[in-house]
């Protein structure tokens, strides 16, 4: 299951929460194995770059040229022998000769055993990069992320900081929450957790975050029925406060689906006045139509539209606050999405850039008079980031940046990079967050 999820993920470009999910559904595994099951593809994606380092030594021809199953098959086997402890090397082995055979004849069963057995002798002589002659090429393979990117980081954050960042991406995600303050508070969650047996702890930054420890699917967890809470990171959420929308007002949000930030805005409103809720995606707006109504919240219209070709008829303005969180590389999120760092390629960047940039100039207008407009994303690139921002200054002078630190929540105040919201896995032990609050000032 966890090679046929790993080719799925590299030839489809598909996201490997969404295939492990389908996966988890349809068979019945127990909790250790459903662990294991996890644990091996986020493991291997998470290290493929190391992998792949050590397997381009061992390998006559390029791994490229392997067909997708065997060569994530070696990579599945490879990490097994090199992360995983409670694995013993001659089932690791063994497991992955047989699959070989099965599917692609003796020959590739013999290409496992070899190459399996001549990492077993050879692991101790396989170097890394030389660090002095080309920082970004060994840490790039050091910590497993694209060298392209360790290179942008490295301009972005400097040394130490990249380094710290790409340990914590290699790291797992957390399950957090988010309590659904019309129904309770995240007191009353973590008790109804607590009585079905689930370990749950309050978030450090979000007043309505909460972690919790789990192996199965989260439409099992207690309360999940009940609307009781909605799926969100914790950088995620702090996004709605920054915004800070009020009772009886009439905001929108531009790239809503699947409606995590949404939802939140329409509890902070008390679910009174207007969220109108656009994206380009109708299947990422069904998604939100299904949390809308499992969480009892009446106040969102969900549209289909493409805002960054404007806003017309009913959707233009004026609105009392906007949010665009913006479509960008993903790059904050690369401890639950792993594969996004294989998926991306540089040139993604300047093209989202564009994007971000449009819609920025499409929907700021339909802001009113002293209104707000929060910018968001989960990603860490200067050019997605503080460059759009810049962009949308430099054309319009009624746009003026607030310091984020005085909308926060008093615990997450620390949470900035000059005047930007700025949450990191390594700092804060959260998604990577970038965000702007901007308000609009009469001329």
């Amino acid at each position: 299951m966890a090679t046929e999820i790993l080719a799925a993920v590299e030839t489809r470009k598909a996201y490997a929460d969404i295939l492990l999910d389908h996966s988890l559904s349809r068979f019945s595994l127990s909790l250790r194995d459903r662990a294991l099951l996890t644990q091996m593809v986020y493991g291997t994606l998470r290290w493929r770059g190391k992998i792949d380092w050590d397997l381009a030594r061992l390998l006559q021809r390029p791994l490229s040229r392997a067909n997708p199953y065997l060569r994530n098959l070696l990579r599945l086997t490879l990490y097994q022998l090199f992360f995983l402890d409670r694995v013993p090397d001659y089932a690791a082995v063994n497991e992955g000769v047989e699959l070989a055979k099965r599917n692609g004849g003796p020959r590739a069963g013999s290409l496992i055993n070899a190459v399996a057995r001549r990492i077993l002798r050879e692991r101790r002589d396989l170097c890394l990069p030389d660090p002095h002659a080309d920082p970004a090429l060994y840490l790039s393979i050091a910590f497993s992320h694209p060298e392209w990117l360790v290179r942008k980081w490295l301009d972005y954050f400097g040394r130490e900081e990249t380094e710290a960042l790409m340990k914590a991406n290699n790291e797992e995600s957390p399950l957090t929450l988010r309590a659904n303050r019309l129904k309770g508070t995240r007191e009353t969650l973590r008790a109804t957790m607590s009585v079905e047996g689930f370990e749950a702890v309050p978030t450090s930054w979000s007043p309505q975050g909460m972690v919790v420890k789990s192996a199965g699917a989260v439409n099992d967890l207690p309360g999940f029925h009940e609307g009781l809470f909605q799926v969100q990171g914790e950088a995620s959420q702090l996004i709605g406060y920054l915004l800070d929308p009020k009772p009886g007002e009439r905001v929108l949000d531009a790239c809503a689906a699947p409606g995590g930030k949404a939802t939140h805005l329409a509890e902070l409103m008390e679910d009174r006045g207007e969220v109108i809720a656009t994206d380009i995606s109708v299947q990422g707006l069904e998604k939100l139509k299904e949390n809308v109504q499992r969480l009892a919240i009446k106040s969102i219209r969900p549209v289909v539209a493409d805002v960054s070709k404007g806003l017309k008829g009913t959707l233009a303005g004026p609105y009392d606050r906007i949010l665009v969180d913006a479509p960008c590389s993903g790059l904050g999120t690369l401890r639950s999405h792993p594969e996004s760092k294989w998926h991306r390629e540089e040139q993604d960047i300047q093209r989202l850039s564009k994007i971000q940039k449009r819609i920025l100039q499409e929907v700021s207008p339909h802001l009113k008079p002293g209104g707000i407009l929060v910018y968001s994303t989960c990603t860490l690139t200067r050019e997605e980031n503080e460059a759009a921002i810049d962009d949308l200054l430099g054309s319009n002078r009624q746009f003026v940046v607030e310091d984020a630190a005085g909308y926060l929540p008093r615990r997450a105040e620390s949470l900035t990079r000059g005047k930007y919201f700025l949450a990191l896995p390594h700092k804060h032990n959260t998604d990577g967050f970038f965000a702007a609050r901007i308000k609009k000032v009469d001329e």
